[in-house]
């Protein structure tokens, strides 16, 4: 249906935007409604690229020149693109119309005449698979990454892990320690994503935790236990061989 185009461009931008498959699930449930997660394969093929700029803003267009390898831009676009579809979609507009505007830590918002919605939004991407996170009137964030053995995995965890999740991951066998490691480091970006603060944000003063098999909970942040810190977090696998994490505020009719 071509219904709201107004050039054959933008119905170009619009189907180019369409070749990624999406997977959609409504997880954590709030006062206000649902977390909505979408799971989006970037991998589209580079003939499509041009199309897509039509989609991007104009900053977008530069910042994507800027990347070295095609593969890369190519994610970069589609990625972007999906994104100004899913929030237009949750909208009811265009995605030319959808403006953004970014936190001081670099945190992705509605700007412009959508600034007042309460539609709140994070995203992640890995390779060629990215999640985008969706809540209503809450602030969220998302993070995703593939499993994988690191040779510095003990010495990252030693400088950016609290004490305790330290001690955690050293009392794992060595075989479930990749999981364990990336099980912390999504929960924790994910978390640091929703505050809007980034690295910024002193990693070693939240404990989340991290054995495989356990549930995700945030353990603690500064001296207040995780179950009255007001924020919610699940961990999930978008994809064999990945870790995802979603951290969401909880609704202040709940708390």
């Amino acid at each position: 249906m071509d219904v709201g185009f107004r050039n054959p461009a933008e119905r170009r931008a619009f189907r180019a935007a369409q070749l990624s498959p999406i997977t959609t699930s409504e997880l954590l449930p709030v006062a206000d409604g649902a977390v909505e997660l979408v799971r989006v394969r970037l991998d589209a093929e580079t003939a499509a690229t041009d199309d897509l700029a039509l989609c991007l803003s104009d900053a977008e267009r530069v910042r994507a020149g800027r990347f070295v390898f095609e593969r890369d831009r190519r994610r970069f676009m589609v990625g972007r693109a999906r994104l100004r579809e899913l929030l237009a979609s949750r909208l009811g507009t265009r995605t030319d119309l959808i403006e953004l505007e970014y936190g001081p830590r670099g945190k992705p918002m509605l700007a412009g005449d959508l600034a007042e919605s309460d539609l709140r939004f994070n995203l992640s991407h890995c390779g060629d698979v990215a999640l985008y996170a969706f809540s209503r009137g809450c602030e969220i964030g998302v993070d995703v990454e593939a499993v994988r053995e690191l040779s510095d995995a003990d010495a990252i965890a030693a400088r950016f892990f609290s004490p305790r999740e330290n001690q955690s991951y050293l009392a794992l066998d060595p075989r479930d320690r990749p999981l364990g490691f990336f099980n912390c480091w999504t929960r924790k970006e994910a978390f640091i994503k929703a505050l809007g603060e980034g690295l910024h944000y002193p990693l070693a003063s939240f404990d989340v935790s991290l054995a495989p098999g356990e549930p995700a909970q945030i353990l603690r942040v500064g001296e207040t236990p995780g179950h009255d810190v007001g924020w919610c977090l699940q961990s999930l696998v978008p994809e064999p061989g990945m870790a995802a994490a979603v951290v969401v505020e909880k609704s202040l009719s709940r708390a």
